[in-house]
């Protein structure tokens, strides 16, 4: 089954284009990318899919001249598919498989525009790692990601339940059986994650244990790829700063915590890759001082998020029952899954076209434990945000960030229903893109 993305009407835009970029689809893998294309392909008389990784007598049209009508016209041929501007949709899959055909892509855009183009990889971020400038001004990238709460919605029929959530504001809460409602299914989407397959899978059969099992078996398909990121880390360090990462979420990184036989530089590296890959997100240490955020902000102290709120819980062992049934949400908590949540939604809400950056800040100065779990940027104002996994927690943090910083409110996401306490505004926990989507 389908299951409708955001994304879709970002491609049928881009589809309406008489003259276009080539289309880049970057993500990490299984995050549903080739299917959205193949859905897109809906919308033409003819679909070329090409895959480098399984058809690998392709990787010789690539070879010599990268004239992009000629290889159309070979392509054509090898497959008895007709390639006609404006009727057919080339999909490169794989890409990463075929560096060549990477370098071809910006020959379609300068001499093959009205060609509707589009390329994806599953470990796309290495290969262009080594081609820095292999398309610039030549070929739109657009980022994906696992499934939103949105999405999750989207996909169990829940459409009107979407459309109120995103009416409600802190000066119009939902009712209290509706937010209630939502509040079950986001307990409930933070158990199994964003992932399509084990989304389709919840939503054909509503069983939580063949869930776990499809998570299971996408933590196996991860590991095994550790070992095609780079010859020069060893497949068992990275499998272990991995396992590290899901332990030490929701604090700064220590790399000393990572790997007691493995030195600095070596940690680093394999970090580095997890994030390439598009496993593991940073959220940075900033200032806030003013803007851009990015300006004032410091690598050496970062917390590391998980892609997937589900192969999160899933390694870290979390009893999903505690998450579903327990009113006291604290549990949601022990591993920061709320925190994990809400910055995941912060990324998927953002622009497909332009990776956002996460941020958060501490008080620098001695003797203080003051935190902000994320600073966003609303047009010209830093806002600080607070997660919280129950209803109810201190606020100190966040009113020392106003006074300190002068920002003009702050906002709390937690289990509470649409509220707000003088300068600082009470979303739930649901809400986040909401909120994100609002202040742009």
């Amino acid at each position: 089954m389908y299951l409708s993305r955001n994304i879709d009407q970002d491609l049928t835009a881009w589809r309406q284009e008489q003259q276009g970029k080539p289309l880049l689809i970057r993500g990490a893998r299984q995050v549903g990318k080739s299917t959205a294309v193949r859905h897109l392909a809906g919308q033409f008389d003819h679909f070329l899919e090409v895959n480098f990784e399984e058809q690998r007598q392709v990787h010789t049209l690539f070879e010599g001249d990268l004239d992009p009508r000629q290889l159309c016209e070979n392509l054509s041929l090898l497959y008895n598919v007709p390639v006609q501007p404006g009727k057919t949709l080339l999909f490169f899959d794989e890409i990463q498989a075929c560096i060549p055909a990477i370098s071809a892509l910006r020959f379609f855009y300068e001499k093959y525009p009205e060609l509707h183009v589009i390329a994806a990889g599953s470990l796309l971020e290495f290969a262009l790692a080594d081609l820095p400038s292999f398309g610039v001004g030549r070929v739109r990238s657009m980022f994906v990601y696992p499934l939103s709460f949105d999405e999750f919605l989207e996909a169990n029929g829940e459409n009107l339940l979407l459309d109120a959530k995103k009416k409600a504001t802190p000066e119009h809460p939902l009712p209290e059986p509706i937010h209630q409602k939502l509040t079950v299914l986001l307990k409930r989407f933070l158990v199994l994650g964003g992932m399509p397959e084990v989304i389709a899978t919840y939503v054909q059969g509503h069983d939580l244990n063949r869930c776990g099992q499809v998570l299971d078996d996408l933590i196996v398909s991860i590991r095994a790829d550790f070992a095609k990121y780079r010859k020069n880390v060893p497949f068992l360090r990275v499998s272990e700063i991995f396992d590290s990462v899901v332990q030490q979420a929701g604090g700064k990184f220590v790399y000393a915590k990572a790997h007691s036989e493995s030195n600095h530089k070596q940690i680093k590296e394999a970090v580095d890759l997890l994030i390439m890959a598009g496993w593991v997100t940073p959220v940075t240490h900033t200032s806030a001082n003013g803007l851009p955020l990015g300006a004032e902000s410091n690598d050496k102290k970062r917390k590391l998020n998980l892609l997937d709120t589900g192969i999160f819980q899933r390694i870290l062992g979390l009893n999903m029952a505690d998450i579903l049934f327990q009113n006291d949400t604290d549990v949601i908590n022990k591993g920061t899954i709320a925190e994990q949540y809400a910055g995941l939604e912060i990324l998927k809400a953002g622009s497909c076209y332009r990776p956002e950056s996460l941020y958060f800040w501490h008080r620098e100065a001695k003797s203080s434990n003051a935190e902000v779990d994320y600073v966003v940027r609303q047009g010209q104002q830093i806002i600080p945000v607070e997660i919280k996994s129950g209803r109810q927690g201190s606020m100190q943090s966040l009113h020392l960030f106003l006074q300190e910083k002068k920002a003009p409110y702050g906002v709390r996401f937690s289990l509470e229903n649409f509220s707000a306490y003088d300068n600082i505004q009470v979303y739930p926990l649901y809400a986040v893109s909401d909120w994100i989507r609002k202040k742009k």
